[in-house]
């Protein structure tokens, strides 16, 4: 059974300032312990959010404009450091459906397609244009089409790239491994029950 295919994603976005935003950054290390991923969503950002005495600091995603926002904005590099996936979990679980950024580090983009995130690329003056738009108005729409590389404002739009193999599963819905694994249950079965140990006596 494939997931539901993804061709574009629209919502309200939030600009994340700032190259080379590692996994440790997205996620600090010290809220690793869940048995799963459930509730990482809370500390995503954590130690650019709050103070060690835990208020807010001035911060985009503490901002109530961008309270309702669904899509991050950022820049170069992306997701680099360890490979933890709980980056990825964490902003998936957090509401945001997409990244854009100038690049991605290879395994949080892997691990971000698997979860349905998309993650698109866009030109450093593209999206110093598109995060001037959001600082304007914060309520903006938009909406990154995978099928026609491109992101849509208002009735504006910049280029978008996004990686061929991705691209296709997430049009397919073939993006979540899982499903490839359920897939194959049936032989599984039937190579278990042609076991003779597995026989119940």
């Amino acid at each position: 059974m494939a997931s539901t295919p993804i061709k574009q994603v629209t919502g309200k976005g939030v600009f994340v300032s700032g190259d080379d935003i590692d996994t440790d950054r997205i996620i600090p290390a010290r809220f690793m312990k869940c048995i799963t991923f459930d509730g990482l969503g809370e500390y995503l950002f954590h130690d650019v959010r709050k103070t060690e005495s835990g208020a807010a600091k001035q911060h985009n995603l503490n901002d109530p404009r961008f309270a309702n926002a669904s899509i991050i904005l950022s820049g170069n590099n992306f997701g680099c450091g360890s490979s933890r996936e709980h980056a990825p979990q964490s902003i998936h679980r957090a509401g945001y459906n997409a990244i854009i950024a100038g690049s991605f580090a290879e395994i949080f983009f892997g691990n971000s397609t698997n979860l349905g995130v998309l993650c698109v690329i866009a030109s450093d003056v593209d999206r110093q244009v598109l995060a001037d738009a959001i600082e304007r108005n914060p309520d903006l729409e938009i909406t990154i089409d995978i099928e026609d590389h491109q992101i849509h404002y208002g009735d504006q739009f910049i280029k978008c790239d996004i990686k061929p193999g991705a691209r296709e599963s997430l049009l397919n819905g073939t993006y979540d491994p899982l499903d490839e694994l359920l897939q194959g249950v049936a032989s599984v079965t039937k190579v278990t029950d042609a076991l003779p140990y597995m026989q119940q006596s």
